[in-house]
């Protein structure tokens, strides 16, 4: 086999690789827990590295972007399954626990990689009962993959208490999820406070919530998505830039054009 080859079966991923190590940087926008079936994987958060051999578990906490070096060793190339938690799984999740139970005292953790003690029978039981699907043309069904997402819900619930503050960080019902809201809508032209008071928070609480999501403030934040979408638009989908600025909520297309040269180091008209 050469290079990657990745099945996707809704929210849980497949991924073989060849004799040569991979290198890929992504952002994590869903919690992820992944499973190296052979070779081995580093994964580099902001210098912080996190080892992930044959066997082993680790879990992802979303909205971070991570390098990760994928690579076989001992003669077996690289094999991993990863399972993706998107909100609103975990929101239908969460409607089915016993809030009476949930822990008082779970605090969010400060890491976003996060390794799972090894050789659990619990995990080897999940994640090893999808590596026939690496072969199969017959996929999973839905019910199976709805199945295996909740098993690995349980299996971080069962690992440290205060994964319930990590995985349910919207269990607040009269606070709508930040990033959910912004990324339906950027485009729009709100100020922080409009954004504060749509997310049901106060000033004080939005910012101080929204430090806790990302590193950048929100306006930042909300001007690179824009030009994301933007690069996105010009790039795979062929439109007009002097179109896409105002689709992605800029008003100017001045504004938009220093914007974007800013951020890529090239005019948008140079894709």
């Amino acid at each position: 086999m050469n290079g990657i080859n990745i099945i996707n079966y809704s929210d849980i991923f497949l991924s073989c690789f060849s004799d040569d190590a991979q290198k890929r940087s992504r952002m994590a926008k869903e919690h992820y827990l992944g499973y190296v079936c052979s070779g081995e994987m580093e994964i580099n958060e902001s210098g912080r590295i996190t080892q992930v051999h044959k066997g082993e578990c680790v879990f992802i906490r979303r909205d971070n972007r991570v390098n990760m070096i994928k690579q076989p060793k001992n003669g077996e190339q690289f094999k991993s399954v990863f399972l993706s938690f998107p909100r609103k799984f975990l929101r239908e999740f969460y409607r089915t626990l016993d809030k009476t139970q949930l822990p008082k005292d779970a605090e969010r953790q400060k890491v976003s990689v996060y390794k799972l003690p090894a050789d659990r029978p619990d995990i080897r039981s999940l994640f090893e009962s999808m590596t026939p699907y690496f072969d199969s043309p017959i996929p999973p069904t839905s019910e199976l993959l709805k199945l295996k997402m909740t098993e690995g819900v349980l299996v971080l619930l069962n690992t440290d208490k205060n994964v319930y503050a990590s995985l349910f960080d919207f269990a607040e019902p009269w606070k709508i999820d930040i990033l959910d809201f912004m990324n339906e809508n950027f485009m729009y032209d709100l100020s922080v406070e409009a954004l504060a008071s749509y997310t049901g928070r106060s000033l004080a609480s939005f910012k101080r919530d929204f430090r806790k999501i990302s590193p950048l403030s929100p306006e930042k934040w909300l001007i690179e998505k824009r030009l994301k979408v933007a690069h996105d638009k010009i790039s795979k989908e062929n439109k007009k830039v002097s179109d896409v600025y105002l689709e992605v909520g800029f008003k100017s297309l001045s504004h938009f054009s220093t914007a974007f040269k800013r951020q890529y180091g090239f005019p948008p008209t140079g894709i």
